[in-house]
């Protein structure tokens, strides 16, 4: 693996993992044309997974602690028998809200293979499919948002748990894990800055298990890992984190600025681009 695909693919992560656009799906249509450059993509990628989640916890530092801090309060609390659900404070039904939005992922966790399996292909098909749903559903919460100030940031189980769900439609290439869970977020009428929190607090246990399930997978595989890959993992990861930074905040500024059907536009375009390439290599004999 060269230097030179490495800093390519960490600025594609960086900027694909937070803006409302799927990092997966931009990776697999590269990897469709250009290959992975790499006998082991796999480890590559869940790498600059983690790069990116260094953007996450720098940008929402204060927030995190404070969940990790209200984590030990609770635990206590449950175990001294002083733990009260209607008693819960914000910070608290926040981090709860959080644990429970990551009970989908359980349920998902049993269709991953077949999720792999459809991603995995030597056609776009499943990519075009994917990025239009996500460019269909922020259209739609683009409009129900626009020009309202939506209050509602206390989130409640069924909407966590919806929440949870559409991230776990996101191991599909193509569905935007933040895009589709700010969509629905927003749809259901929660606040702007709300949506966008919840939806970058709830990624970080989600992307932690997803990728030491990866790791784990890749390790009992006894593949080995590809000689001098070291420099350029090193380098993805770190282009990716400070990319990554920089996405999460434009894409704050958009969501309140009401732009977020700028990133529905374009993933139904990158859709009908999947679509039209899978179509023409269906025809050319090439699939």
């Amino acid at each position: 693996m060269s230097w030179l695909y490495a800093l390519f693919q960490g600025i594609l992560q960086g900027i694909t993992e937070f803006l409302p656009i799927s990092s997966d799906g931009h990776l697999s249509v590269f990897n469709h044309f250009f290959g992975s450059g790499t006998a082991d993509p796999l480890l590559f990628v869940v790498l600059l997974h983690l790069g990116t989640l260094l953007a996450v916890f720098i940008m929402f530092r204060k927030r995190i602690w404070s969940l990790i801090l209200e984590a030990g309060r609770t635990i206590k609390d449950i175990f001294t028998g002083k733990f009260s659900w209607r008693k819960m404070s914000d910070n608290r039904r926040f981090l709860v809200m959080v644990v429970i939005s990551l009970i989908p992922l359980g349920v998902l966790y049993f269709f991953s293979d077949y999720m792999e399996a459809a991603a995995s292909d030597n056609n776009l098909w499943v990519e075009a499919v994917s990025f239009v749903f996500s460019g269909i559903m922020m259209l739609f919460a683009a409009q129900a948002a626009k020009g309202r100030r939506l209050k509602k940031t206390a989130i409640t189980v069924p909407a966590a748990l919806a929440i949870g769900f559409f991230q776990g439609l996101a191991a599909l290439p193509g569905v935007s894990r933040s895009g589709s869970t700010i969509a629905i977020a927003l749809l259901l009428g929660y606040s702007k800055s709300t949506a966008v929190d919840f939806s970058f607090i709830i990624g970080i246990p989600a992307i932690l298990a997803a990728n030491a399930y990866k790791i784990l997978k890749f390790v009992l595989s006894g593949e080995q890992a590809e000689p001098g890959i070291a420099v350029p993992i090193i380098i993805g990861i770190v282009v990716s984190a400070v990319v990554g930074l920089f996405a999460i905040k434009l894409l704050r500024l958009l969501v309140k600025k009401d732009k977020f059907n700028i990133f529905g536009i374009y993933c139904i375009a990158m859709g009908v681009f999947c679509a039209a390439v899978s179509m023409a290599e269906l025809f050319a004999g090439h699939v």
